[in-house]
């Protein structure tokens, strides 16, 4: 799975945003926090659920694994409502 071509992302400071460009069918702004805006630049590139988790758990080795992968499946679930995920 990876961001469908045509959505746009920018982080600043701890605030990542999104927006679906032309022919994304997704005409609006998400605001995340910084944690979110790190999995979405895991998923710019064809990569896995596990994958982005165990990116995820190396990068904050402190944090429950739990933790993590509710959050990957929380941002996964977005995306997917929103059809910024190619599957």
């Amino acid at each position: 799975m990876k961001i469908k071509k045509g959505f746009i992302t920018h982080t600043v400071g701890e605030k990542h945003m999104m927006v679906g460009g032309r022919n994304t069918g997704f005409a609006g702004l998400v605001k995340s926090n910084r944690t979110a805006g790190e999995i979405v630049d895991l998923l710019k590139e064809e990569t896995d659920r596990d994958t982005v988790i165990g990116s995820m758990v190396k990068k904050y080795p402190d944090a429950p694994k739990e933790f993590i992968e509710n959050d990957v499946d929380m941002v996964i679930g977005k995306l997917r409502e929103i059809g910024a995920l190619e599957e």
